[in-house]
């Protein structure tokens, strides 16, 4: 079984980087850096804030001491400052490791499906979904020796942006339109039936958006929290035209 952890390490902030700034939260005995890559130079690690000038600490790498164990998520180094003597170790706050959990969080973009696949037909409704398995809990994991902070992002709502002025508004990925479904049957829980023809849009189509919303929090060592909303979105053009089928009634 792997031990994976933050672990104290010779790596040094390369000199001369351009760097960003980052302030923590007031107060704070502690302070974590995380690294970023610089856009300069993609394979030069800096940081987003250097240690204070004549600060005592050292960098930590995260590492799995198993032998053939490779973490698969990129965990960028931290700078934690040495504590005076006697003050016991030197760690981060729960909340603060929870704040690099979730720079870790990888959401996918929503899949964007519908029916009719082609053309969506005016008057006709036209059924909403994701793509299957997108609609599930994500999460991220940030340790140091002795504290482990897990923060989970999930999904709730879905906003598609229909491109004629409306939205809808789904609370779950949609229902794939089934063949056994009749062709003027409503999706039973996100859908929408446009009324226009796309003919007059840029393209001869409506730009369609579905933004999904993600509520995060995140728990460890005896604590819990809730971080701000986190959206993912996707894009796509739907070409609506006039059935005359439909028009004429029967």
């Amino acid at each position: 079984m792997a031990d994976c952890s933050y672990q104290r390490s010779d790596y040094k902030s390369p000199s001369g980087a351009t760097q960003t700034s980052y302030e923590g939260p007031a107060g704070a005995a502690f302070a974590a850096v995380v690294a970023v890559y610089s856009s300069a130079a993609p394979s030069v690690v800096v940081s987003a804030a250097d240690p204070k000038p004549g600060e005592a600490g050292a960098w930590y790498v995260y590492k799995c001491t198993a032998d053939g164990v490779r973490d698969a998520v990129y965990r960028p180094p931290i700078w934690i400052a040495d504590t005076p003597r006697n003050a016991g170790p030197a760690q981060p706050t729960p909340a603060q490791l929870a704040q690099v959990a979730r720079s870790q969080l990888r959401l996918r973009s929503p899949g964007i499906r519908a029916n009719p696949a082609d053309e969506q037909l005016v008057g006709l409704p036209t059924w909403l979904w994701l793509a299957r398995g997108e609609w599930k809990a994500v999460s991220a994991t940030a340790s140091v020796p002795g504290v482990s902070v897990t923060a989970v992002a999930r999904p709730e709502t879905v906003v598609w942006t229909t491109g004629d002025g409306n939205s809808v508004t789904c609370h779950g990925p949609g229902t794939p339109y089934g063949s056994g479904s009749g062709a003027k049957s409503a999706s039973p829980d996100c859908g929408y039936t446009y009324r226009a023809s796309s003919a007059g849009q840029p393209g001869g189509a409506f730009a369609v958006s579905a933004t999904v919303h993600w509520t995060v929090t995140w728990a460890g060592a005896g604590q819990t929290g809730v971080f701000p909303d986190m959206t993912t979105t996707s894009n796509a053009d739907f070409r609506v035209v006039e059935s005359q089928a439909l028009n004429n009634g029967g």
